[in-house]
């Protein structure tokens, strides 16, 4: 039998954090009810994962239709169901002692934007076809902490402040929440003394690859594990090619994505 796509831990996660729903529709109003909640998140994941156009979601799923999900999914980045299920999912991790301050890693990487659309640039490394970047904050182990959306034109350094300062304070375990790792590794891109000088003043201590210098510094051996989460993250349909023009929905998909991989994180843990 097929794994469900909202598995039961997945779910009693995620429903409470929904926004309340209208009053049910009368028995004596015409009309189709509304679809639930969960199997418009099923939608909403399928079409993640796949890659597929709204309009093709299978109708045998019982999703509702394509624009079905999309409202949902519209609205539910609206009222901030994304951001607060990935703090959640932090704050467990967190609880479980699986995540490791001691050093963090950043990188970005692009997505082709068929059709352009809001936060998208013509891509450098994509003979300039309008494009977008993800920039990813990931803790020793490759777990995301903080996910930024640009045009795929803007630098990677421009943005690193940014994305470091998106890492939300995240509570579990003992102490108070936790919002810095001690170390920042990243590659030749971000190389800039004053963004450099800015992390220490977070308390963060640099270890950025520097320019004209030989390669073979050894910071690439623990690099490696944000770049492995961005192939996870471009394993998905639609954040590997944009297809939404509005930036909130890309956005919507970029920050679940980055749940469900801090969720089967929480799910190898709870299997060891």
């Amino acid at each position: 039998m097929a794994k469900p796509i909202v598995p039961d831990e997945l779910w009693c996660r995620i429903e409470p954090l929904l926004p309340p729903r209208k009053k049910p529709r009368r028995a004596d109003r015409p009309g189709r009810p509304p679809v639930e909640d969960r199997k418009a998140l099923t939608g909403i994941i399928f079409v993640l994962k796949s890659g597929i156009d709204w309009e093709d979601l299978p109708r045998e799923m019982g999703c509702g239709c394509g624009m079905t999900c999309w409202r949902r999914l519209r609205d539910w980045g609206e009222a901030g169901v994304w951001d607060r299920l990935h703090a959640l999912l932090l704050a467990e991790l967190r609880d479980a002692d699986r995540i490791d301050w001691r050093r963090a890693a950043v990188d970005g990487s692009h997505a082709r934007a068929r059709g352009g659309g809001e936060e998208t640039g013509p891509s450098p490394v994509d003979r300039r076809k309008a494009g977008s970047k993800h920039h990813i904050v990931t803790d020793a182990g490759g777990v995301p902490l903080a996910a930024t959306l640009t045009a795929g034109n803007k630098n990677d350094v421009t943005e690193l402040e940014g994305v470091v300062d998106a890492i939300p304070p995240v509570a579990g375990g003992p102490g108070r929440p936790r919002q810095r790792p001690d170390e920042l590794y990243a590659d030749r891109a971000y190389d800039s003394k004053p963004h450099r000088e800015r992390l220490r003043r977070r308390g963060i201590r640099p270890r950025i690859a520097r320019r004209n210098e030989a390669h073979g510094g050894g910071l690439g051996v623990h690099r490696w594990t944000v770049e492995r989460t961005l192939s996870w993250l471009h394993n998905l349909g639609r954040l590997r090619v944009r297809k939404d023009r509005t930036a909130s929905i890309h956005r919507a998909f970029f920050k679940l994505g980055c749940s469900l991989i801090c969720f089967s994180q929480l799910q190898l843990y709870q299997f060891c």
